[in-house]
């Protein structure tokens, strides 16, 4: 009897250990689960490494994006200047030939004045014998002429800067000859006196006075453009330019109306 009850527990204790040892398939279940496990952590750790290294080469390229864009730009803004200076000296060139037209055209205007006034004093001479014991007289009475006395006036504006000076006597040129074939010029050399002592606001009424009173004489077209650059120089642009524009339309074949031209394309670039 006790014989069988040791062999009942043998038998019950090999169940017991039958039970809690694993099968193979356990086994093999076990190392599959274990090996899913590491290829999943070493794929993890691929597919963090990759992200790693694209967010790196991305902000790499974005960076090197960045600077090629920011030297780029400063390629840009260096050629914008170096164009600014070209179109400033080109400007400057322009300023500067309009300047010596406008100097050549006032020059052939006074020396055609001089030629018509020796002209008019041979023609006097020519018509009266000389006074051979009083030569002076006939120097004085030269000196006397009204068209010796613009162009001394003149010579005192443009040459030797006297503005009041050369002023006064065409004012007083005008009081005396109103009706003189000078009496235009003489009231545009008034204009340049008050604009070479930089009285710019009496200058321009003083063109305006050119224009006003003598609007079909050659000499108004200069008026208009000395009235539109004294404008300018006081910064006010858009006045030159409905000025210049006036000059252009009333007298289109003048010298002064190319000038005003070159001056307005200037202006818009």
């Amino acid at each position: 009897m006790k014989s069988l009850k040791t062999v009942v527990l043998f038998s019950a204790l090999l169940a017991l250990l039958a039970g809690c040892i694993p099968s193979q398939q356990e086994l093999a279940m076990s190392r599959d689960l274990e090996e899913m496990k590491r290829r999943l952590a070493a794929t993890e750790r691929a597919l963090a490494a990759q992200q790693t290294d694209r967010a790196g080469e991305t902000r790499q390229r974005l960076d090197d994006l960045t600077r090629q864009q920011a030297k780029t730009q400063a390629d840009l803004d260096n050629l914008r200047l170096e164009l600014q200076s070209i179109n400033g000296h080109f400007a400057d060139l322009d300023q500067q030939r309009s300047e010596l037209q406008e100097e050549l055209a006032l020059v052939r205007d006074d020396l055609g004045l001089r030629i018509s006034a020796l002209e008019e004093q041979s023609g006097a001479n020519a018509g009266s014998a000389p006074a051979p014991t009083a030569p002076a007289n006939g120097t004085q009475a030269a000196a006397n002429q009204p068209e010796t006395q613009y162009l001394q006036a003149v010579d005192m504006i443009r040459k030797q800067e006297q503005y009041a000076e050369g002023r006064k006597q065409l004012e007083t040129f005008l009081k005396e000859n109103p009706t003189h074939s000078l009496a235009p010029n003489a009231a545009y050399w008034i204009g340049e006196s008050y604009a070479g002592e930089k009285k710019y606001e009496k200058a321009i009424l003083q063109f305006e006075d050119v224009i006003r009173k003598y609007g079909d004489h050659p000499k108004a077209a200069a008026a208009y453009l000395k009235q539109a650059l004294t404008f300018d120089q006081l910064g006010d642009r858009q006045s030159a330019r409905a000025i210049m524009e006036k000059l252009i339309k009333g007298f289109p074949l003048s010298e002064q109306a190319d000038i005003a031209k070159k001056r307005l394309k200037a202006w818009d670039n």
